[in-house]
């Protein structure tokens, strides 16, 4: 299936429904356990609404979620060694001079004595709650709010005495960032290292490097039609621009037919798993008609995947599909690459200081998004959410009730934003996106993911096939992508 149109993606929905599955396509092997053995419950603290009001959940009867322990699998590696050896390595190296000053000195002897050397030893290590507030901070609700989340999302696994192996991958690993800022004391008004990002350097690099890959696409990207098709290529920008083919792209883009951008569409088609781009692009049109809608962008990285991402909000506001872009960011520095409202209004400032003679097209662009920052067309809002490891279907108040309310389409970028819409939970990979996600998602969703997990649902199963032949390492590579459309759980 190349596209769907909105008619058939209902049909396909119906024929797709949880008594008329018949096609099964395992996941990879990965460790799980049922009641028999590990509970398959990750966290349930967040699953009712305001007012106590159930969240809705999926469709379908929940899988096991994966955990770390089996050799071989990616979670493994990540928790036994990845994390350790090469992320916070990588990040003591590029900020080397700091960590080895005086005002550092207690960071990093938290940082090496205390996570690391945990990680080090993470298959017999006990996970342990957080350090106490110190006195200023439990003075503060957000801070005593987000302790407490945390609290109450590690007491089950603490209380288990669970290792950094056979706790849940997603809790696991969003764990080894918050502890990073402890470790950091990034809270802690009274320390060298309040608010200091370890991977500011990391991120300024990607920025640095994303330019003379941006000034061709912000050239596409300022002409696109107010279409579907424009609508369309925009969004696979926001996927994968560097990827796609740019040098079909027509001369005069404003006059080209829609049958030019249908074959721009599929140069960056072929390593789409699932294809739902025409269900989102009628979609789309539909805001516009209306005059425009308010859509989140829910951030994965910074650097140039930030860069497109503001390059398909640019053409979602230049259309007038979208009245307001919300950008929903981490609240913290969280996978080293993931994008906080400093690094948004940073990249703007970038692009908009840029040598005109030099990158005429990205100043342009930069220039534009600071006039759409400043007249309220673009909003940033930053949400400690976004670095919890909750199910998205467990989505915390009161922002799953303003995006319930005020949101009329989400995009859901990259791999770990993927993985939470899924609880990081092992489903059939043909299972409907819209019975997993789109059911209880508070409101229209489009996932924009490059596959780097082992985990998935919603592929068209011919496809996976075809994936499996083509590349051993395709689920966790990047090469293979999706775009996938659910409709949101609506308003009551």
């Amino acid at each position: 299936m190349r596209f769907a149109a909105v008619a058939d993606f209902l049909v396909l929905l119906a024929i797709f429904s949880p008594a008329a599955v018949t096609c099964f396509v395992p996941s990879p092997k990965i460790t799980a356990r049922s009641a028999s053995g590990r509970p398959t419950n990750l966290l349930t603290m967040s699953a009712t609404g305001s007012g106590g009001a159930a969240n809705p959940m999926p469709n379908l009867p929940l899988p096991p979620p994966i955990y770390s322990e089996e050799p071989g699998t990616w979670a493994y590696d990540t928790m036994s060694r990845r994390v350790d050896a090469e992320i916070l390595q990588r990040t003591y190296e590029e900020n080397e001079e700091e960590f080895n000053s005086p005002e550092f000195a207690e960071a990093l002897k938290n940082l090496n004595n205390d996570l690391r050397a945990e990680l080090q030893n993470a298959a017999k290590t006990k996970l342990r709650h957080l350090k106490d507030l110190t006195e200023e901070e439990a003075r503060s609700d957000e801070r005593a709010r987000e302790y407490n989340e945390w609290k109450a999302i590690m007491d089950p696994y603490v209380e288990k005495g669970d290792t950094w192996l056979t706790a849940p991958w997603l809790v696991t690993e969003f764990y080894a960032y918050r502890r990073l800022m402890e470790a950091l004391g990034y809270f802690d008004k009274t320390k060298p290292t309040y608010m200091w990002d370890p991977f500011a350097k990391a991120k300024k690099a990607g920025l640095d490097t994303s330019v003379s890959s941006a000034e061709n696409v912000m050239d596409k990207i300022e002409a696109l039609p107010n279409t579907k098709e424009g609508a369309g290529i925009a969004a696979a920008f926001s996927l994968w621009a560097n990827k796609m083919d740019l040098s079909i792209w027509p001369a005069d883009s404003e006059n080209a037919s829609v049958d030019v951008f249908e074959k721009i569409l599929h140069s960056a088609e072929e390593n789409l798993l699932h294809d739902d781009v025409d269900v989102l692009t009628d979609y789309c049109e539909q805001l516009r008609t209306k005059g425009g809608g308010m859509i989140d962008i829910i951030v994965d990285n910074a650097g140039f995947e930030l860069v497109c991402d503001l390059a398909l909000a640019d053409h979602l506001v230049a259309s007038e599909t979208a009245k307001t872009v919300t950008f929903q960011l981490k609240a913290h520095p969280t996978f080293v690459s993931d994008a906080l409202e400093k690094d948004l209004i940073e990249t703007v400032e970038y692009y908009a200081a840029l040598d005109a003679s030099k990158y005429p097209n990205a100043k342009r662009a930069g220039l534009r998004w600071k006039k759409y920052l400043d007249e309220g067309k673009w909003v940033c809002s930053e949400n400690f959410f976004w670095c919890q490891p909750f199910a998205m279907w467990e989505m915390t108040e009161p922002l799953r009730s303003d995006m319930k309310e005020r949101c009329d389409l989400a995009f859901v970028k990259g791999d770990a934003n993927y993985r939470r819409l899924l609880g990081d939970r092992l489903w059939d990979l043909t299972a409907p996106f819209q019975d997993v996600v789109g059911c209880y998602f508070p409101c229209p969703v489009c996932a924009l993911r490059t596959l780097k997990a082992e985990l998935g649902c919603g592929m068209d199963a011919e496809q996976v096939e075809r994936a499996k032949t083509l590349d051993d390492a395709w689920m966790t590579n990047g090469r293979f992508g999706v775009v996938q459309f659910g409709t949101g759980a609506g308003k009551e």
